[in-house]
């Protein structure tokens, strides 16, 4: 992250030729925003004298107040490599304040700064590595995307099998041009999914990074006429695509989950932080989970996780715990690329924290593949299992105290509220699947 300061960037603003300026912002379930301003305007905005209008921003339009001033963050400043190289584009990620000139706490990227500053004070620091998984798929004649692939690839193939190792090349060729430390990339499990993971940085850092990861990912693959799509599960009978979360906690920079003396190599903080993500689980799935989509990913049969365990040795657990030349860290893979990553990191480390805090007792870590098991061999181990559906994930929410203590509460209502009705409609739905099944023999 550069602290760049103001005269840095008008300096740089010239240097580059960059005509227009993007102040970003996301809404309560991670949807990008933004609004234009042409360089002109840019000391205005170094000002924090930007208004935005909050009335059609979810997460924004309940609080009661209509506008709102954005302040970009200037440590976020960037060109953005695919737009016109004369009369370049760049872009700040702004935080959102109220007219008054206090900070709105419902804006996600508050919310995630609100935990962080909590991990601070009790002497945390925290770095994240997310693996991204999305499908590269073709467009129509007239541009709009399908579900439809013609590659045979799988896991880690190369070309001529990965039709799509071109446009994920350019992807992180792009990422790079925007200082982005690329960790490594490749063709995932199902034919046209795709991965690419980031090294280890500031969670906030990350957080932003995903936002913009997506906007270029999508702007390249137009490029190769094809879409890339975060959606969790966009085709039956394949695996879905999640977005895994590494986890490091670090204490006066020492890796503060690592302990030699202990058999897994794990300190009482890594067993209370394992604890508070378990005990959470299912009332964060809402957020980590965000769609109606994103349970037909976290089904039996896939690689995805569908039951809340831990394990040292078994990749197929929910959290997995790892060590690489005596550094522990956690490995969180339930969530999928639709989450709102601000809301992800926020629950992720306050569920961690509370663990620690309240030295919470982690239940046993599982040795075997749960997968495996039956479901009669899961009851008699007390293995619990993710919410099967939206609508079950919102009633976990609703009544999970530590959810509602970092969104707030007004926050928790509407985005209830909102998910509740997208269930709703879901399930006025017909699908093939049902006429096939039931229209003849019903």
């Amino acid at each position: 992250m550069k602290n760049y300061t103001k005269e840095q960037i008008l300096h740089m603003v010239e240097e580059e030729d960059v005509e227009f300026i993007r102040l970003q912002f996301t809404d309560m379930f991670g949807v990008l925003k933004n609004i234009a301003i042409p360089v002109s305007r840019l000391e205005k905005a170094l000002a924090n004298e930007c208004v935005i209008n909050g009335d059609y921003i979810d997460g924004l339009g309940s609080t009661g107040e209509n506008d709102f001033y954005l302040y970009p963050d200037l440590s976020t400043f960037t060109v953005l490599p695919w737009r016109p190289q004369q009369g370049k584009v760049a872009r700040f990620i702004c935080d959102v304040y109220h007219m008054d000139g206090t900070i709105c706490e419902s804006s996600p990227r508050t919310i995630l700064k609100n935990v962080l500053a909590k991990a601070n004070k009790m002497g945390y620091d925290i770095c994240v590595s997310p693996e991204c998984e999305f499908f590269l798929f073709h467009t129509d004649d007239d541009g709009m995307p399908t579900n439809i692939t013609h590659e045979k690839a799988g896991y880690m193939d190369t070309t001529p099998l990965d039709l799509g190792e071109n446009a994920r090349r350019d992807i992180i060729l792009t990422l790079e041009d925007m200082g982005y430390d690329i960790d490594s990339s490749r063709h995932e499990l199902a034919p046209a999914q795709h991965e690419i993971d980031f090294l280890y940085s500031d969670m906030l850092e990350t957080a932003d990074k995903i936002m913009t990861f997506k906007v270029a990912a999508r702007t390249v693959a137009k490029r190769h006429g094809l879409h890339a799509t975060f959606m969790p599960k966009p085709r039956a009978n394949v695996d879905g695509s999640g977005m895994h979360i590494h986890m490091k906690l670090m204490k006066n920079g020492k890796n503060a989950f690592s302990d030699p003396s202990d058999p897994k190599g794990l300190s009482k903080a890594a067993y209370g932080f394992i604890a508070g993500l378990m005990k959470h689980m299912k009332g964060m799935s809402a957020i980590f989970n965000p769609l109606v989509n994103s349970y037909k990913r976290l089904v039996t049969g896939f690689e995805a996780p569908n039951d809340i365990t831990w394990s040292c040795r078994q990749n197929g657990a929910l959290l997995r715990a790892y060590n690489k030349k005596g550094e522990a860290m956690l490995e969180l893979r339930s969530p999928d690329g639709a989450a709102n990553p601000y809301l992800l990191f926020a629950l992720c480390l306050a569920a961690g924290l509370e663990g620690i805090e309240k030295d919470l007792q982690a239940p046993g870590d599982i040795n075997v593949d749960v997968r495996k098991m039956s479901r009669e061999e899961k009851k008699k181990a007390g293995i619990a299992s993710l919410p099967a559906n939206l609508s079950i994930a919102l009633g976990e929410m609703e009544k999970d105290e530590l959810v509602h203590l970092v969104l707030g509460e007004s926050f928790v209502d509407e985005y209830l509220e909102k998910k509740q009705q997208e269930w709703e409609s879901y399930m006025e739905q017909i699908s093939e699947w049902e006429l096939n099944r039931y229209l003849y023999c019903m």
